[in-house]
């Protein structure tokens, strides 16, 4: 085995993409969603809305980082600790710092959506935050996933102590576990189709988040181990072309049936003509050209990298993540646009 066959650089540029992108595409939704003020009526803080998702892009990249690197060991496989642990040493720690940046984002966003919530209050003290989680179900959603992710990181921090002793298998479900509180906050939670929709959206969010991730901690810190690749990679093409599926149908029956059972316009005005529509479209834009990046590298590169050949995985694989994150920052400003 050559050197570069054994090393795993971190390629921190590829995460600085995913997270540019996802910025850039919260505040493209942000700009396509924004209202004219109402007279009469005590609007929201500018900041306060910007910054409401822009901490949820925060929020959803560190879950996807949490889990990512949770399952990474799961693709590597135990039975080379030899190979595996350099890897597993840095993503285990990585995986405890990313839980922690998931709950304070978490209850970064409680104080803002607090703060919404109360437009005309000057401040938010813990009495306003209180009543909004008492009152309002993202409140408690919140607080919920900021639990949860603590509770990760806790978990990871026995991982960093014994080891593989701690299932990742556990700190997998956990993590995905810890998804399911937000999304039942989101659009489909009051109209007739509840129970399909809370299923469907769920389903999307775990797959989006285990596709993502998965792919992201291959990315950053097995691009130049030729060897686990050829390990890894083959493993988490099955998983990702379940989620790509996954993912894919969900995400079109989640945003096209909001707007076909919106009474108040046509279906096609909807798509095209409302923000909600056309944050959809762009979603469904960045859906097909991760599959079209992700049948590259199944079908053209993989050959390649089981056979342990140098190829130019590491860039198609950042050009992959960064489109991911355009589509999660898209999503993010999805969950609070009005379909009209």
């Amino acid at each position: 085995m050559t050197k570069a066959e054994a090393t795993s650089n971190v390629r921190y540029q590829t995460l600085v993409c995913v997270v540019a992108a996802a910025f850039v595409a919260a505040l493209i939704g942000v700009a396509l969603t924004a209202a004219a003020p109402v007279p009469g009526v005590t609007d929201v803080s500018e900041v306060v809305s910007v910054a409401i998702p822009l901490v949820r892009v925060v929020l959803d990249l560190a879950a996807v980082a949490t889990i990512g690197l949770s399952l990474l060991s799961v693709l590597v496989g135990y039975d080379r600790p030899k190979l595996t642990e350099p890897v597993l040493a840095k993503a285990r720690p990585a995986a405890v710092a990313s839980a922690v940046v998931w709950a304070i984002a978490a209850l970064a966003a409680l104080v803002l959506q607090t703060a919404e919530f109360r437009p005309q209050a000057d401040s938010v003290g813990l009495g306003d935050i209180g009543d909004y989680i008492a009152e309002i179900g993202a409140g408690k959603a919140l607080v919920v996933v900021a639990a949860l992710a603590l509770l990760h990181a806790a978990l990871g921090a026995l991982a960093l102590k014994h080891g593989e002793k701690v299932p990742a298998e556990v700190r997998v479900g956990l993590g995905l576990f810890a998804l399911l509180p937000l999304p039942v906050t989101g659009h489909a939670s009051n109209w007739n189709f509840h129970d399909y929709t809370m299923i469907s959206i769920e389903l999307h969010v775990m797959g989006a988040v285990a596709w993502t991730g998965g792919l992201g901690a291959m990315g950053v810190l097995l691009a130049g181990n030729r060897t686990l690749l050829a390990h890894a990679l083959p493993r988490f093409s099955k998983l990702a072309t379940l989620c790509l599926v996954l993912t894919a149908v969900t995400g079109l029956f989640n945003g096209f049936i909001e707007i076909y059972l919106n009474p108040a316009i046509s279906f096609w005005a909807g798509v095209f003509t409302t923000p909600y529509g056309q944050l959809v479209l762009l979603k469904l834009l960045c859906a097909s050209a991760i599959a079209l990046l992700g049948a590259n590298v199944r079908w053209r590169l993989m050959p390649q990298i089981a056979q342990h050949k140098r190829t130019a995985l590491a860039a198609w694989v950042t050009l992959e993540l960064t489109v991911m994150g355009l589509a999660f920052g898209f999503a993010v400003v999805l969950t609070r646009a009005p379909v009209t």
